[in-house]
């Protein structure tokens, strides 16, 4: 990935932060007919030594990505944070110079490491009590995984197989408009509040971010 060093984000909290956020992955690997991507929500686990973190999930048994990966070869998991146009008549600047241009801001997370391959139908079931306990936990009334039939949930999870990936490298873009003045940081996060939109207002709280972590205008 192109992340030229004002965009790039090392902090593991920041990144950790971005994945558990949003868990949907896109997940890439290297299998027999060329590259594979599946969309694949992931949990992670806290850091263990030499490894970042554990991303765990589960797909469907019919889904030959478990079976067709090649050996050797390392998964990539996409996190994809906010996101959003930003458009050129947004900025201060645009009444001073008119040389302004749109562009998209967005912060992303690509973990890699070798995908791994849990067919237990126990490890299969915490995973998934995992995953609903962290998407439920924002609900006024959760629902959890033994609100469901036992035979219903055991007959269902026969149908698929649990995956690990231990992370061994990560990396991390923020394009949040590091590279503009900051009256034009400003103005975007004043229009990015207004808009109402997915995803405008986190990205008007990265673009905050810039000012918090000390980050200047650059030369």
């Amino acid at each position: 990935m192109y992340r030229p060093d004002h965009f790039e984000e090392i902090r593991p909290e920041v990144l950790r932060d971005l994945i558990r956020r949003h868990p949907l992955a896109t997940l890439v690997v290297l299998g027999a007919n060329g590259l594979e991507a599946n969309h694949i929500p992931l949990c992670l686990s806290s850091a263990t030594e030499g490894v970042l973190g554990v991303l765990q999930g589960h797909v469907a048994r019919a889904n030959p990505v478990w079976r067709d990966m090649l050996p050797n070869t390392e998964a990539l998991a996409i996190f994809h944070g906010p996101q959003s146009y930003i458009s050129p008549s947004w900025y201060v600047t645009k009444a001073e110079t008119g040389k302004v241009v749109p562009t998209w801001n967005y912060a992303v997370v690509h973990a890699y490491g070798p995908l791994q391959v849990k067919d237990d139908p126990e490890w299969v079931r915490e995973q998934m009590v995992a995953l609903t306990r962290q998407q439920e936990s924002g609900f006024a009334v959760p629902w959890s995984v033994a609100d469901a039939p036992q035979e219903f949930t055991g007959r269902l999870i026969q149908q698929v197989v649990g995956i690990e990936i231990p992370i061994y490298r990560w990396v991390g873009k923020w394009k949040v408009s590091q590279n503009q003045p900051l009256r034009n940081r400003d103005s975007v996060i004043a229009q990015l509040e207004q808009q109402g939109r997915p995803g405008s207002d986190e990205m008007a709280e990265l673009i905050r971010a810039t000012f918090k972590d000390g980050r200047e205008e650059l030369p």
